[in-house]
């Protein structure tokens, strides 16, 4: 990640009006294109060699597909369509492509198209920055992840049981275009692979097995039409919790006067493992926990915070929970807040909690170089549990209140060369909104991000607002205190000086 006073330095300026930086208002920035209900894709490309990587080592799917296009085309082609089936479209998370050779140069812009809601395609369309010449070719690296795509099998299992996910997809990608050779990797997160489904689509064994790694492939599917079939189901053994937080709302409150960055996260946690087909026995827990056995539970969470972070707490739904441990970091360590549900979340179980921290406010904030009453904040996006097994977020909704008078909004999700978890910008829905707290006049100005199937890749994510406040702005809370209790000890005084006694005519 680039330092801070780069992008501080980056984003300032003239370069603020770079089509990078989005300017929030109080409609969303998030729209989709409408298309005719018998659209197809021209068939303008052709994808030489595609090559996809799954790895089922967390709770959810996450895939890399690495694909070499070519323009089969007579004229420059610069819309590239990914298509998904239509059961799968609104739990693909975190949706990136790039230039595979050139990956420092960013994403690609990525916008979901809107068409008959009965079809069993969806269409997600990429802008190629510029236009392939015909005969050319680029190579595209395009990763997403998959939520609520791994299924247990057996439903229902005892405590002590051994849990089983089952995963499934198509041996042939569901292109929009003709593919001439692919093949599926999938990565698993143990030897243990019950059940696989075997093919004959080519000559040899296949699947091809090493390890934990299981090739479907390579196929030569130059006569195959795009969009054919052919299922694969694999059930693989995963011992570890499904956690999916069906909602996640995250404020971060700035405050200029107390030079603080007051967080606060409120989970909704939901285990999408095995249910426990009996009962809950406390003494088989117990049990279990001592001889160390592996567990489809969720036992803890391990959250990191970022240096400098203090005053931590953890509260559900009953009140404050003291089963947690606080370890301080230092000035350039992270803390640690290692915290334990009221009870043990066993698949099918819920369990909705708060948590919350303080930080110096001088360690997100900077002024900009392009005036005095400019302000830039880098603050994480998401941060949330590091956990060896994965959290997937349905929806995230972010909200970063700013000192009251804020204006002139805008903000950028920072990217690196490599994949940030984060959707493009079209697909983040953004509001500006006024959130009034104690003794505000106008209300404080607040920047409402909304962002749907997100994965734990995104909390090192970095969110940067830049926003102007004057010192009017800033003085207009204490000047209206002021005036406000000088009008009171100016009424008290006038009262007091009204002669109410009772007077002979």
């Amino acid at each position: 990640m680039r330092p801070f006073a780069t992008v501080v330095t980056a984003l300032c300026g003239l370069v603020l009006s770079s089509s990078a930086i989005v300017s929030a208002d109080a409609s969303s920035t998030s729209s989709k294109t409408l298309l005719p209900a018998d659209f197809k894709p021209p068939q303008v490309f052709k994808n030489v060699n595609l090559v996809r990587n799954t790895n089922l080592e967390k709770g959810y799917a996450r895939e890399t597909v690495n694909v070499v296009v070519e323009n089969v085309d007579k004229q420059p082609q610069s819309d590239y369509y990914l298509s998904f089936p239509s059961d799968t479209f609104d739990r693909v998370g975190g949706l990136e492509v790039r230039n595979k050779k050139e990956a420092e140069k960013g994403r690609f812009d990525v916008e979901a198209v809107e068409v008959d809601l009965a079809r069993d395609v969806q269409y997600f369309v990429v802008h190629l920055p510029e236009p392939l010449a015909p005969s050319s070719q680029v190579t595209l690296g395009i990763s997403y992840s998959l939520l609520n795509s791994l299924h247990p099998r057996p439903a229902t299992i005892e405590q002590s049981d051994r849990q089983y996910l089952t995963y499934s997809f198509s041996a042939y990608v569901p292109s929009a275009y003709q593919t001439v050779t692919q093949k599926a990797k999938l990565k698993f997160p143990g030897t243990n692979v019950p059940d696989y489904t075997t093919t004959d689509l080519k000559s040899g064994q296949d699947p091809e097995r090493q390890g934990s790694t299981y090739t479907y492939g390579p196929y030569n599917t130059a006569d195959v039409a795009p969009g054919t079939s052919y299922p694969i189901t694999v059930r693989y053994e995963f011992t570890k919790p499904v956690v999916t937080a069906s909602l996640l709302e995250r404020d971060l409150e700035v405050s200029h006067w107390g030079g603080n960055l007051a967080t606060e996260e409120r989970y909704w946690l939901h285990n999408n493992g095995s249910k426990l087909s009996n009962h809950f026995s406390r003494v088989d827990w117990t049990v279990a926990n001592y001889q160390q056995s592996p567990s489809s539970a969720i036992r803890e969470l391990r959250y990191p915070l970022k240096p400098g972070s203090v005053d931590p707490y953890f509260i559900d739904d009953i009140g404050n929970v003291s089963t947690s441990r606080y370890r301080p970091g230092l000035a350039t360590r992270e803390a640690n807040l290692d915290f334990k549900p009221r009870f043990p979340i066993f698949g099918g179980w819920n369990y909705s909690f708060r948590i919350g921290w303080n930080n110096e406010l001088s360690s997100f904030l900077r002024r900009a170089v392009s005036g005095a009453d400019s302000y830039v904040l880098k603050v994480p996006f998401l941060e949330g549990p590091k956990m060896a097994e994965g959290v997937q977020y349905e929806k995230v909704v972010v909200r970063v209140i700013l000192p009251e008078g804020a204006r002139n909004v805008r903000y950028q999700t920072v990217e690196g060369p490599l994949s940030n978890g984060l959707p493009g910008a079209s697909q983040i829905q953004s509001s500006l909104s006024t959130h009034k707290t104690f003794m505000d006049t106008l209300g404080r100005t607040t920047l409402t991000l909304t962002v749907e199937s997100l994965t734990d890749e995104a909390r090192d994510s970095q969110l940067v607002i830049t926003y102007d406040h004057s010192l009017w702005d800033a003085l207009r809370k204490p000047v209206a205190f002021t005036a406000g209790l000088l009008s009171v000890f100016a009424a008290t005084w006038a009262i007091a000086n009204i002669d109410v006694s009772i007077k002979k005519r």
